[in-house]
Formats: structure tokens, C-alpha cells, sequence
């Protein structure tokens, strides 16, 4: 009797091992929240979309209040179309922006809202008008490298060259 006892707490033991590991797999994969609440949509246009992808956190002041449901390309304006799904127990207003943020130095990208102060609410449908763009970090270096290069180029530009004075004979 006692070796059943001993085979059904590590059986207990080992499924609740396997739920952690599928708890962290759906933390680390964004999917831990599958809130069935209200919600409004809303649109962005956003010049450069970086590393976003559907299913990433909206948030503002640090706190999750929506996902991102899909990113397409507009054929016209050739920006990237973000539509998020706000849960409805946040307003926001119509002059909110919305910027592409990254979580930590190399962490996924998320929108992070900022509320502005207008009296009338965003509501299904809206899109969000004053939007900033991701920082691509690959770009920053480029600009540092560009800008450093052409530094060292005018200051070559700017030195006289040097004068030689050759003796005669």
C-alpha cells in the first residue's frame, strides 16, 4: 500500500510540473491574458512597425489593457495598419498617441497608449492619430556610424593641408 501512495504523489507531483511549464510557456508566448471581456477597436498607422506582431500587450501607464489583433500594410500609404482591441472598462481620449515601445533592452515590442486630454473618447472603430514609430536599433547604429564618418570628413575638410618646404639646391 504504501509503494501506491509513493507512485500516485509522484504522479500529482509530475502534472503539476507539467501545468508550471505550460503556465510559463503561455507567459513567455503573450497568451497568459485570454480575457473574454468587452472590447472596442481601434487603428494606428505607424511608419516603421519594428519586431510588432499580432497578440502584443497594449498598455499604458505599464498596465495591459488590450491586444494588437492584426498588422497589415496599407497599399496606399504604405504604413503599417495595427488594430488593437481595447477592453471597454478603458476610455481613452481622441487625442491619445500611441508609440511602439520595447519591454527592456532586447524585449518584445508592445503600444504603450498616452492619453491626451480631450473630452470626447476614442470609440469602435477610431484611429488613433499621433503615433510614433519603433526605434529600430539597427538604424541608430547606421545614423552613429553616418554621423561619426561624417564628422571625420568635414574635419579633414576643414584641416589645412600640410605645407612642405622644399629646399632648393
Amino acid at each position: 500500500m504504501g509503494k501506491r501512495n509513493l507512485e500516485t504523489l509522484v504522479g500529482l507531483f509530475v502534472l503539476l510540473g507539467i501545468g508550471a511549464l505550460v503556465f510559463l510557456a503561455l507567459q513567455a508566448a503573450n497568451l497568459g491574458n485570454l480575457g473574454s471581456g468587452a472590447t472596442y477597436t481601434v487603428q494606428a498607422r505607424f511608419d516603421n512597425i519594428g519586431g510588432l506582431k499580432p497578440r502584443a500587450a497594449v498598455r499604458a501607464a505599464g498596465v495591459t489593457v488590450g491586444r494588437v489583433t492584426s498588422i497589415v500594410l496599407d497599399g496606399k500609404t504604405y504604413q503599417g495598419l495595427v488594430t488593437m482591441d481595447i477592453q471597454k472598462d478603458y476610455a481613452f481620449p481622441k487625442d491619445t498617441a500611441a508609440k511602439i515601445l520595447t519591454a527592456g533592452l532586447l524585449g518584445d515590442q508592445y503600444v504603450g497608449l498616452e492619453p491626451g486630454g480631450d473630452d470626447a473618447n476614442l470609440a469602435d472603430g477610431d484611429t488613433v492619430a499621433q503615433t510614433q514609430s519603433a526605434v529600430v536599433l539597427e538604424n541608430l547604429i547606421g545614423q552613429f556610424l553616418t554621423g561619426r564618418a561624417d564628422e571625420a570628413g568635414a574635419a579633414a575638410a576643414t584641416t589645412p593641408a600640410p605645407t612642405t618646404t622644399e629646399a632648393k639646391p
